[in-house]
């Protein structure tokens, strides 16, 4: 049996896919990838579909021992991905031999990376996915030292592509394009989210990311309108930016919950929710209108 054997798993490892879909009146997240877009990039480069199980590492640290010889790929953040202690090259396709080290280094930008095999991961799914739900406890168990994790055969046509040009813009500020919420008329002044640069806080996870304004933004932080009653509970999409009653937005990442009392003010679009997912505490971001 193949299989990839964890050594450490850094700060946080999880198992992930695209998620369990169709379960939101029940309760249940769809959880899956933060970043969904480096999850796809790495099956595609090992000849997966898109939506195989694959490991998801949070500030890198992850150490793995190949059993078998098995052909793997890391995308996402910037970070240095070595076999047996050698820099072996990000977001392109890497053979293991049966008994090789993979070791993912603290990124220098970005959060998290992704790490697909060929065969993806094979453990038993919740719901239809292998997704790890930090919030409600879904799936399988967070990863730690000593889980053997076995390989499937969840593989699709060959060659896969044998690497992908990296991302080389690293601007100061991320933009993230977003569109209209439901409830953006619940502020005092809607505009006041796309002014301005907001900070990532540190309280920040799958769940969502917290952001406040920055030091010198010269700003304000948002505010309801005194005459809008409270909400009740209502569902709450994938990159919904809701505002409590603090004024720090919340951008809900893929373990958000499925309902929730706050003013959604915006939704961010598709790239720009994997953009959110790699940020990391003290980044600076803007809201801009799409």
């Amino acid at each position: 049996m193949n299989a990839l054997v964890v050594l450490s798993p850094g700060p946080l490892a999880t198992l992930q896919d695209l998620g369990r879909h169709g379960y939101a009146h029940l309760g249940v997240p769809a959880s899956g990838a933060a970043d969904r877009g480096a999850l796809a990039l790495a099956n595609r480069l090992v000849g997966n579909g898109e939506s195989a199980a694959v490991i998801e590492t949070t500030m890198g640290g992850l150490r793995v021992d190949a059993v078998g010889d098995l052909l793997v790929a890391v995308t996402g953040a910037q970070t240095t991905v070595r076999r047996n202690g050698v820099p072996a090259g990000l977001a392109a396709a890497v053979v293991l031999r049966s008994g090789d080290e993979l070791l993912l280094d603290t990124p220098i930008r970005g959060l998290r990376n992704y790490v697909a095999v060929r065969g993806g991961i094979d453990v038993a799914p919740v719901l239809g996915s292998r997704a790890t739900d930090t919030l409600s406890g879904l799936g399988p168990d967070v990863l730690s030292a000593g889980c053997v994790l076995p390989i499937g055969r969840d593989a699709g046509g060959w060659p896969p592509a044998s690497s992908a040009p990296p991302d080389t813009t690293h601007p100061s500020v991320t933009v993230l394009e977003c569109h209209p919420g439901p409830r953006a008329d619940h502020l005092r002044s809607p505009s006041d989210l796309h002014v301005g640069t907001w900070v990532v806080g540190a309280d920040s996870n799958r769940v969502g990311v917290r952001v406040d304004r920055a030091a010198d933004s010269g700003h304000p932080v948002l505010a309801h309108r005194d005459e809008v009653p409270e909400l009740r509970s209502e569902g709450i999409a994938h990159g919904s930016v809701q505002v409590p009653p603090s004024g720090r937005p919340v951008v809900f990442l893929a373990d958000h919950p499925v309902t929730g009392g706050y003013p959604v003010v915006a939704v961010l679009t598709v790239g720009a929710v994997d953009l959110a997912a790699q940020l990391v505490p003290g980044s600076e971001i803007r809201f801009r209108r799409h």
